[in-house]
């Protein structure tokens, strides 16, 4: 049992019970996990010098395989329910011993970070892997410390993750062999089953939605930059709504791409590094994004490679649409070194409508951000889920259900004081289909999209003439530079206007249905701003 590395703790894996191992590498440079993962078969070798990984059937999230240990400490505070499904104290522990045993006699790669860049914040993780291209991932994704904070570094949470180890389901009482299973008492998360490595960035952002709100701080699921003014702007979304690809903007800094605090200080990012989808990419749409995809340290995940010529082949959907590029977020040009930033003058909440009716620009009161910020109506897009094939209209709370513990409402009625107290303006953007539903209209074109959110971040529109849509309440500008004026009013780009209005009252709906569950939790003045279904 050997330990080796530029830096290994003095809180060794004894404190998680990790005993008779055959190698721990701890730290290791990413050109030293390179060597390894190669070595070892894990992936190949990119032109340019990504490494190309494949992660066989969980090509996505496995939401249905997520739980939380119900234990006295954190049970009043769990929003339990179909998101967060309890797990027994017994069961867990029992897990454990199996992946204990598991390890016994294998090499594991620890990583030491942190998370959040805020130090008033950040929180200490150690993640041990079995693979060296998932250390690789951490190593991306998460903040280095130095190597002072490395030799005595003592992890707040410890993340254990073998993909190679299967649950039994009837035995370890999972719902497949996959498992991510959450412990806050023990401040202990167990993953395997599956070698998707989002499960791992995704364990920490859940761990810190529930720690930060007890500190003041709102955990978001959003982007954010800095504009020439010194102005912050957030964008709320999930994955495949734009959050990466708005927030890369090069006449903005980039703060961080996809989890982000906001505290008494401002805002800080969670992370070190971008997980940006790449199915598709183009050098003219988001040239910042695909020039990664030719870089060495980053990790291509699930893209089809000619393993002959080596070839990259961004448009092949063969193993998932959720193509993946994790890479250290400076190798974007225009990154803010710090992490952090000012309080955000304007908030966006982007959404993929898969039906075609939401404006693609729409300016919402308070209220009515707390509500939509509640809704998190989006469109699930193919692939960012195990099982999923084709985009499906979704209701995801706070922008991200399935990494929040606690009762929506909480982070909600946070979201609201800020913006209230930071007098920010807010924007609704819709980067889903315009001129019909999915399957007969075109998605947003990203130009348009970029021109209007531009014109939101630099003021132009917050002066525009509005006009107020009949369907969901929403003040949405007459004109903006660079879209054409069809293009604003989603009525107008449907070739039957009544079809449009069909299917509006149909979405309306959907949001009043949603809505109903949080109505006992919120004040009068949101309840006013909820959508409600023409008679």
């Amino acid at each position: 049992m050997t330990q080796s590395g530029p830096a290994v703790s003095r809180f060794g894996l004894e404190k998680q019970g990790i005993r008779n191992y055959r190698r721990a590498y701890w730290n290791l440079s990413p050109a030293a996990l390179y060597e390894e993962a190669l070595r070892r078969g894990e992936g190949m070798l990119a032109p340019g010098g990504a490494l190309v990984v494949e992660t066989g059937q969980y090509t996505g999230r496995s939401p249905n395989d997520k739980f939380i240990v119900e234990e006295p400490g954190s049970k009043e505070s769990i929003w339990w329910g179909p998101v967060n499904r309890p797990f027994t104290e017994a069961d867990f522990d029992a897990m454990h011993r199996r992946m204990l045993a598991y390890f016994q006699g294998r090499d594991l790669f620890v990583r030491d970070v942190f998370a959040g860049a805020d130090p008033e914040y950040r929180l200490p993780v150690r993640v041990v892997t079995e693979s060296a291209w998932h250390n690789l991932f951490v190593s991306n994704m998460f903040l280095a410390p130095s190597h002072e904070d490395l030799t005595h570094f003592e992890p707040a949470f410890t993340i254990l993750q073998a993909p190679g180890m299967h649950a039994v389901p009837e035995q370890d009482r999972t719902k497949s062999e996959a498992f991510i299973l959450v412990n806050f008492a023990k401040r202990l998360v167990l993953i395997g089953g599956s070698r998707y490595a989002g499960e791992i960035k995704k364990s920490v952002f859940s761990i810190l939605n529930y720690l930060l709100p007890e500190k003041g701080v709102l955990p978001m699921h959003c982007s954010a930059n800095i504009g020439p003014r010194g102005d912050t702007a957030i964008f709320f979304g999930l994955s495949g709504t734009g959050k990466t690809t708005l927030s890369a903007d090069g006449s903005r800094t980039l703060i961080g791409d996809d989890e982000h605090g906001w505290s008494d200080r401002g805002i800080f990012n969670f992370e070190g590094g971008c997980y940006a989808k790449v199915i598709r990419l183009s050098t003219e749409a988001e040239p910042e994004i695909y020039a990664t995809t030719a870089r060495f340290g980053t990790v291509l995940e699930n893209v089809v490679m000619d393993p002959v010529t080596r070839r990259l082949d961004l448009d092949d959907a063969r193993l998932t649409e959720n193509t993946r590029a994790s890479y250290p977020i400076d190798f974007i040009p225009n990154v803010q070194p710090s992490g952090m930033g000012d309080h955000p003058e304007n908030v966006i909440m982007l959404t993929a409508d898969a039906f075609g009716v939401l404006p693609p620009i729409a300016k919402l009161t308070p209220e009515q951000a707390m509500y939509h910020f509640l809704s998190g109506y989006t469109a699930r897009v193919a692939g960012t889920e195990k099982g999923l094939t084709e985009p499906q209209a979704t209701f995801s709370t706070c922008f991200g259900a399935p990494f929040m513990p606690r009762q929506p409402s909480v982070y909600a009625k946070m979201l609201g004081e800020k913006i209230a107290r930071h007098k920010a303006a807010c924007w609704l953007v819709n980067t889903g289909w315009s001129g019909g539903a999915y399957g007969t209209g075109q998605r947003m074109k990203i130009a348009f999209t970029r021109a209007m959110v531009r014109a939101a971040l630099d003021g132009k529109l917050a002066s525009a003439p509005m006009q107020k849509e009949p369907h969901f309440g929403l003040m949405v500008p007459t004109s903006c530079p660079e879209v054409p004026g069809d293009v604003l009013l989603p009525r107008k780009t449907w070739r039957d206007p009544g079809a449009y209005d069909e299917a509006a009252r149909d979405v309306a709906r959907r949001f009043d249905a949603n809505f109903r569950q949080f109505e006992p939790f919120v004040d009068e003045r949101v309840k006013a701003a909820a959508i409600r279904p023409a008679a």
